[in-house]
């Protein structure tokens, strides 16, 4: 074999590893990619939260207003009431994921059902206060209409005072202020003057919808 024949055989042997090693280096770094969405994925759904309703055998929350009111929130109810010009709404939560849950705001709708539109955020009322709930805990929600000029006062007040049916979208996320989430809790009326709660659906914000 001649010296130009033993140049092209290592030219094809050094082009040949080349190549392996080409190979062999693109799978390693996408194995690298997986493991480390594998590993963000598992450090997201360690800080993720869900509110649901909490159980009736709950403890009663004890909830302040920032004009000093008072009220006592049975486990897996709300309470609204309607005061001086002031309608107060609150009610008992359970957070079933794995982090805390922080609130970020909430939406009212004077009826209830299927029929109710997707949540807009530039539509929600901001809490005046983070709201904290632990995981695997009990928390609470509150909010109030005081300005009777704001458009949904007329509705939340009279579906208070004459006992309807209610919807709250409660927008919450992680403590990094990340996967927020939007849970709608319908309020059906009892005898007792409060309010059974249920959750009707959850939307995700930051992250693909499983729908």
């Amino acid at each position: 074999m001649s010296s130009s024949d033993w140049a092209s055989v290592a030219s094809l042997a050094t082009a040949l590893g080349t190549l392996v090693l080409a190979v062999a280096t693109f799978a390693s770094v996408r194995s690298a990619n997986r493991a480390a969405r594998a590993a963000e994925q598992s450090l997201l759904v360690g800080l993720r939260p869900l509110l649901v309703a909490s159980r009736l055998h709950d403890d009663a929350q004890k909830v302040m207003f920032v004009d000093g009111k008072w009220v006592q929130v049975p486990g897996g109810r709300a309470i609204a009431q309607a005061e001086e010009g002031v309608i107060y709404l609150s009610l008992s939560v359970r957070n079933v994921g794995r982090g805390i849950a922080v609130v970020h705001g909430w939406r009212f709708y004077p009826d209830w059902g299927s029929g109710l539109p997707d949540p807009v955020l530039d539509e929600f009322h901001r809490q005046s206060r983070d709201l904290y709930v632990p995981p695997g805990d009990i928390g609470f929600w509150q909010g109030a209409f005081r300005d009777e000029t704001d458009p949904q006062y007329d509705d939340a007040c009279k579906a208070v005072t004459s006992r309807s049916q209610m919807t709250v979208d409660i927008l919450y996320g992680d403590h990094d202020g990340g996967q927020r989430v939007v849970t709608r809790f319908g309020l059906q009326p009892r005898q007792d003057e409060g309010w059974l709660i249920s959750v009707n659906r959850h939307w995700n914000i930051d992250r693909p919808d499983p729908r």
